[in-house]
Order: structure tokens, then sequence, then C-alpha cells
């Protein structure tokens, strides 16, 4: 249970994939939260009220059980070690390693590159043409769903990225595929990942999560 006294506040924007992480994390986890947007492309997140919540201006932060966490990795271990269940990771060592290196490819190595910032710096002031940015954008999409497609398809067997139950890793690939469809990128070579995001947005907690449903969805 959480602390009644301090309202769970998530920081969020509806198009951010970090942010749609976390809200997958506390809809599985059944914990309720108040969602406050920033408009990350109006520059929202740059002003002095924010920054004083987080000082990197990023989304997403979250305010839960008296204290304030930013970085949506570390948001999601806090709540799965703080409100263990359902488990976000296997209980045995080697599955834990493995989910978060199939996370981490994601949020570490893949997203970094394609963030709003990162391609508003290609834009301008480095003056690259808009085909160019999707180019860029594409290059590291297929480059790190081919390594996750095969990381996939090794096994273990099961419905989701790790055995039967969705988990970090799901939480991360679902977010990362989203955005790479709305950049239109080629991904009929990675029909594993697409079949687990399938099966994913078929539960109740990926969908509330998704970006259409959101206060702030455009």
């Amino acid at each position: 249970m959480t602390d009644s006294i301090h309202p769970v506040v998530l920081h969020d924007y509806f198009r951010s994939s970090a942010a749609f992480r976390v809200r997958i994390a506390l809809n599985i986890k059944g914990i309720e939260y108040q969602s406050i947007p920033h408009h990350l492309r109006k520059g929202e997140q740059s002003a002095a009220s924010y920054l004083a919540v987080n000082p990197q201006g990023l989304v997403p932060a979250l305010e839960i059980d008296g204290s304030c966490f930013t970085q949506s990795l570390a948001i999601i271990e806090y709540l799965d070690e703080a409100y263990p269940h359902p488990p976000l990771l296997p209980a045995d060592l080697v599955g834990r390693a493995r989910v978060r290196s199939i996370a981490q490819i994601v949020a570490c190595d893949i997203h970094p590159l394609n963030n709003l910032r990162v391609l508003r710096y290609l834009r301008a002031p480095l003056g690259h043409p808009e085909d160019t940015v999707r180019s860029w954008y594409a290059h590291w999409i297929s480059q790190g769903f081919s390594a996750l497609e095969s990381i996939l398809n090794r096994g273990p067997e099961g419905s989701f990225c790790h055995g039967d139950n969705p988990g970090l890793a799901d939480i991360c690939l679902v977010p990362q595929l989203f955005n790479a469809r709305n950049f239109d990128v080629d991904l009929t070579s990675f029909p594993r990942i697409e079949e687990i995001v399938e099966r994913a947005m078929a539960l109740p907690a990926f969908m509330k999560a998704h970006p259409s449903n959101q206060p702030d969805a455009e």
C-alpha cells in the first residue's frame, strides 16, 4: 500500500516512451496515481517549477512514498522492490540478468540515440533534413531490434520476453516499438518482437498506459 499522506504523482508526457514504461509498471502493480503532464515539444519540462522536481528537465519523475525518483529503470526497480507482487523480474539470478540486459538494450542503447532532444539537435543546430533524421532513427532501431530478435529467439520459450508473464523487458520493449511505428520503421524482420508486443497490448495494464489513453493525448 502506498502512503495515503503522499499521493502518487507521475510527471508525465503521453508520447514519452520512458514515461510509458513507468505507466505500465504502475498499472501492473495496481498503484493509482495522478498524472501531471509536461509537454516536451513546448518546452514545459524546462520550467523552473519542474526543474525543482527533476533538475534534468526530463520525464518521468515519480513522487511516491514521500520521495521523488527519476530515470525510468530506477523507478521501475523501486516499484518492484517496494511492491513485490506481481514481480517484474524473475526469481532466479540468471533470469534477472537476462531480463535486465534486454531492458537495457532498449533503454540504454536504442532509446538515448532516438529521443526527442537528440532528434531536435540533429535538425537544429546541426541542420540535417528530415529524411536524414528519419534515416538516423531507423538505423538505430533496426540495429537494436536485430540483436533483440536474436536474443528473444534463443529462449527461454514463453509468451513474453522471458517466460509467460510480462516483466521489465516487456515494459521497455512495448514503448520502443510504438515509437518505431510512429516513425514508419520497417519492422518485417522482427516478427518475435511484434508478436510479444501484440500480446502485451492485449493486457489492460499495457493498454491503459498507451499514449492514446493519456489525459494529455493530442
